[in-house]
C-alpha cells in the first residue's frame, strides 16, 4: 500500500475505534434519556436546536470553505498563506456567530412563541433550553477553523480520544439527570452546554500548542476574504437544502403534529447518526486525500480514490442498514421498551436516504477540490430544496408524516442524477464508466447480499438470537459480496496480499 493509503487506513481505524465506543454509549443513553424525559420533552429537546440551526445555514457553506482552503494550502505547503486563511476564517465565523445570536433572539423567539406547538406547562423550560442553545453559537462557530486544521493534518487520533471522553461524560450526564431534583429538560441542556464549551476550549488549546498556523493575528487580506466568501456563496444553496431537509422538515412536523412526532424523528435520527458514522468516518479520512491529490496535480489518483470511496462508503452503510431494516421493530423495543408512533417507518426511510447520500459524498469532494461549486449547487441544491415545499404540500393535503421522508428520498435521487451530468462540465470522465463502476456494483452487492440474511431472518421467530443471527449473516454476506462483486480483481488481489503480509507478521511475532 502507498503512503497515502496507509494514512487513510490508520485514520479510519482511529475513527472507528472512536465510533464503536461512542455508538454503544450514545444508543444506550438515548434510550434512558427518552424514558427520563418522556416523549414530549424529548421531542421539545430535539426540535429546539432547529431554531438556531435555521439561522446557521451560512455556517455550512463557510465551514466547507474553511476546510477546503486550509486543506488546499496545506497541500501546497504555503505556511504563511495557511495562517492567513485560518485567521480570515476565524473572523468570518465570529461575525456570523454574532449575527445568528441577534436573529435567534428576535425572529427565533417570535417563531418559538407563535408557531411552535409546545404544551403550555413546558414553555418556560423550553425557553431556557433555547437560550442555552443560543449561548453556544459563537463558540461552536469559531471552533470550525480549529477542527478544519486538525482534519487537514489528518490527525484523527485526537478526535478519537475526545469522543471517548465525550461518551464517558454522556454516561455521567445520564446519572446526574436521574438524580437531579431540578427540571430534567433544563438539567440536560445545562450539562450538555457545559461539556460542549469545555470541549471547544480543549481543541483551541491543543491547536495553539500543536499547529503554528493557528496563531492569532489580524488578517487584512481582503482578497482572501473575497475568495472565501465567493466559495462559500457557491455552496450556499447546497447548505440551505441540507437545512431544509433536516431542521426545516423537523419544524414542519412540529407545526402539523406536535412534539411527540419530533420525538419519533429524533429517535430515528439518533440511530441514523450512529449508522452513518461507518461511512462518515471513512470519508473524514479520505476527503483530505482527495483535495491534496488535486492540489498536487494528481487528478488520476484523485479520481481512482473517488470511485473506490464511493463504493466503500455505500458498503459500510449497507452492512449496518440491512440488519436494522430487517430487525428494526425488535431492536427498537429491546432498546426503548416502547417508542412513539411512526418511529419504525421514519427509521427505515431515513436509512434509505443514508444509502443514497453515501454515493454522493465522495463525488462532492471533487467539486470542493477544484473550487467549482456555483453551478452544481444552483442545480442540484435547488432540486434538493424542493423536498421542503413538497413535504409541506403533502402534509397540507392530509398525508401521513412519512410523506416528508418520501419527498426527501425522491429529490435526493433526482439530485444524484443531475450531479453526474454537472461534474462532466469540470472533470473529463465517463459517466457510463462511473455508473458501472460505482452504481451497478452497489446495486449488485445490495441484491446478492440481501438474500441470505433475509432467508435466515424469515425462518426464526423474533428474538435476541435472531438479531445476532441476522447480524452475523449480514456481515458475512455483505463482506463476501463486496469482495467478489463490489471491487475489481486488482483491488481484491491487493487486499489479499496485504492480509497475507499482516498474518505472516502476526505468526512471526508469535
Amino acid at each position: 500500500m502507498g503512503v497515502d493509503n496507509r494514512r487513510i487506513a490508520k485514520n479510519t481505524l482511529m475513527l472507528y475505534f472512536r465510533m464503536f465506543v461512542v455508538m454503544g454509549i450514545s444508543l444506550a443513553t438515548a434510550g434512558v434519556t427518552l424514558r427520563v424525559l418522556g416523549s414530549v420533552d424529548y421531542g421539545i429537546n430535539a426540535v429546539l436546536g432547529g431554531i438556531v440551526a435555521m439561522f446557521s445555514f451560512l455556517n455550512g457553506s463557510l465551514s466547507g470553505a474553511a476546510s477546503r482552503f486550509i486543506t488546499f494550502e496545506l497541500g501546497r505547503g504555503d505556511k504563511d498563506r495557511l495562517n492567513h486563511v485560518f485567521n480570515a476564517s476565524l473572523v468570518i465565523h465570529l461575525a456570523l456567530g454574532v449575527l445568528i445570536v441577534i436573529l435567534s433572539e428576535t425572529i427565533g423567539l417570535w417563531f418559538f412563541y407563535n408557531k411552535m406547538i409546545i404544551p403550555a406547562e413546558r414553555v418556560s423550560a423550553a425557553f431556557w433550553v433555547l437560550q442555552l442553545s443560543i449561548l453556544t453559537v459563537p463558540l461552536s462557530l469559531t471552533q470550525v477553523p480549529y477542527g478544519a486544521v486538525i482534519i487537514a493534518h489528518e490527525n484523527m487520533t485526537i478526535f478519537a480520544y475526545v469522543s471517548v471522553a465525550d461518551a464517558v461524560v454522556r454516561l455521567l450526564t445520564i446519572y446526574l439527570l436521574l438524580v437531579s431534583p431540578f427540571d430534567k429538560l433544563i438539567t440536560l441542556a445545562v450539562l450538555g452546554t457545559s461539556w460542549s464549551v469545555a470541549t471547544m476550549i480543549f481543541y483551541r488549546v491543543y491547536c495553539k500548542r500543536k499547529y503554528d498556523e493557528t496563531r492569532l493575528r489580524l488578517c487584512v487580506d481582503w482578497k482572501m476574504y473575497g475568495e472565501m466568501f465567493r466559495f462559500a456563496g457557491s455552496d450556499l444553496i447546497g447548505c440551505t437544502s441540507v437545512l431544509l431537509q433536516g431542521q426545516g422538515v423537523n419544524m414542519l412536523l412540529n407545526t402539523f403534529f406536535g412534539p411527540v412526532i419530533n420525538a419519533a424523528r429524533g429517535i430515528a435520527y439518533a440511530v441514523q447518526g450512529q449508522t452513518t458514522q461507518f461511512s462518515g468516518n471513512f470519508m473524514t479520512a479520505v476527503r483530505p486525500q482527495i483535495i491534496k491529490s488535486y492540489a498536487a496535480g494528481d487528478t488520476e489518483g484523485m479520481w481512482r480514490l473517488v470511485k473506490r470511496s464511493g463504493c466503500y462508503s455505500y458498503y459500510l452503510i449497507w452492512i449496518l442498514a440491512l440488519p436494522f431494516l430487517l430487525e428494526a421493530d425488535y431492536v427498537l423495543k429491546l432498546w426503548l421498551g416502547s417508542y412513539p408512533e411512526h418511529t419504525l417507518s421514519f427509521f427505515r426511510l431515513i436509512l434509505v436516504a443514508c444509502l443514497i447520500q453515501s454515493l454522493k459524498t465522495p463525488r462532492s469532494a471533487v467539486f470542493h477540490a477544484i473550487g467549482k461549486l456555483f453551478v452544481p449547487n444552483m442545480i442540484s441544491g435547488t432540486i434538493l430544496c424542493m423536498s421542503f415545499p413538497l413535504a409541506y404540500i403533502a402534509l397540507r393535503t392530509g398525508c401521513e408524516p412519512e410523506s416528508v421522508f418520501h419527498a426527501t428520498n425522491i429529490v435526493m435521487i433526482c439530485s444524484e442524477i443531475s450531479g453526474l451530468v454537472i461534474l462532466k462540465m469540470y472533470y473529463n470522465y465517463s459517466i457510463l464508466d462511473y455508473i458501472g463502476t460505482v452504481y451497478l456494483r452497489c446495486i449488485a452487492v445490495t441484491i446478492v447480499s440481501f438474500v441470505v440474511p433475509y432467508f435466515g431472518y424469515s425462518i426464526f421467530s423474533p428474538s435476541f438470537v435472531r438479531v445476532l443471527w441476522t447480524g452475523m449473516l449480514t456481515t458475512l454476506s455483505v463482506g463476501l459480496s463486496a469482495l467478489y462483486i463490489g471491487i475489481d480483481k486488482t483491488e481484491r488481489i491487493k487486499l489479499f496480499n496485504v492480509a497475507r503480509r499482516k498474518i505472516s507478521l502476526i505468526v512471526a511475532g508469535a
